[in-house]
């Protein structure tokens, strides 16, 4: 029964023994009373439940970030998502009639056009979210959720060049910075082909949020199993701990690997920032050149 494999397993593996935990063996009346009691209680579903979780959680990522603050980096994921809905809104990029009053006279008149407000307020709502996103993502320790960040971040900033024509640069920390003014003057064809329709900027985020979404979603659950529950139903993580420890020796170090990960994930996005300041750098030295040679 699963219920053996899974005691002969933890026993031979971490140096405790779970019978009593798992119900002893399959063997005689008092352990079938047993299994049953355990069954009854719901502690060896429980158990069942967290160790098959733990099993698949190991075979995905590392993580060493609460579920709770994984339920954070989603939820802003998430947020960013509904953003770019918002952005994808055929409403948002028609024109509409809009009365505008004169301050002095007080004379109203009608005209049509887009409504910049909204639009930037649209705008402003992505890009904050984008950069909560950022900063959620920056701070954690799970490697899918870093790999996703990363390949985001990365596909921003090689649409910098399209996203200064309307107002967006990528600043520190490779979050988003809106000059509410320049994007009130861009093209409309060009904000439109950036923020809606599939295969736009826009949508692009939207997709690597949702792999972000799914891989916080994934860890979380990793990290509420790694706690499961005693005999009596009470909390502990004590089986967590000799699972995992068992796991990483067959496995390897997932620790190690974890930091390993971090350190190759911050030397490229410190390799794109030195790349950022490098470039401006000759461009400012050019303009010089330039200049002098005017005059």
């Amino acid at each position: 029964m699963a219920n053996d494999y899974m005691k002969d397993y933890v026993n031979s593996n971490s140096g405790y023994d779970v019978t009593a935990l798992l119900g002893g063996s399959v063997n005689g009346s008092g352990s079938m009373l047993s299994d049953y009691a355990s069954i009854k209680n719901g502690s060896y579903k429980k158990v069942m439940k967290a160790y098959c979780a733990k099993q698949e959680a190991e075979k995905s990522s590392v993580s060493g970030d609460t579920a709770q603050k994984l339920k954070l980096i989603g939820s802003s994921a998430d947020a960013l998502k509904k953003s770019v809905e918002a952005l994808n809104g055929p409403a948002l990029w028609e024109k509409k009639k809009i009365t505008q009053k004169d301050e002095e006279t007080g004379e109203e008149t009608e005209t049509e056009d887009y409504d910049w407000e909204a639009i930037t307020k649209a705008v402003k709502s992505f890009a904050d979210n984008y950069n909560s996103v950022v900063e959620q993502t920056g701070s954690s320790d799970t490697k899918s959720v870093l790999q996703n960040a990363v390949w985001m971040t990365d596909m921003t900033e090689k649409t910098q060049k399209l996203l200064s024509k309307i107002g967006l640069n990528v600043g520190k920390g490779n979050k988003l910075e809106l000059d509410e003014e320049e994007l009130k003057k861009a093209n409309i064809n060009t904000l439109k082909t950036t923020f809606s329709g599939h295969g736009s900027f826009a949508d692009r985020v939207s997709r690597k949020a949702g792999s972000i979404s799914r891989a916080a979603s994934s860890a979380a659950a990793a990290a509420k199993a790694r706690a499961t529950y005693t005999k009596n139903g009470k909390y502990s993580d004590t089986l967590g701990n000799w699972l995992s420890g068992t796991v990483d020796k067959k496995v390897g170090d997932k620790a190690s690997e974890k930091d390993r990960t971090k350190d190759t994930i911050q030397q490229a996005i410190e390799k794109r920032e030195k790349e950022k300041a490098e470039k401006e750098k000759k461009e400012q030295e050019k303009k010089g050149k330039e200049k002098a040679d005017r005059v």
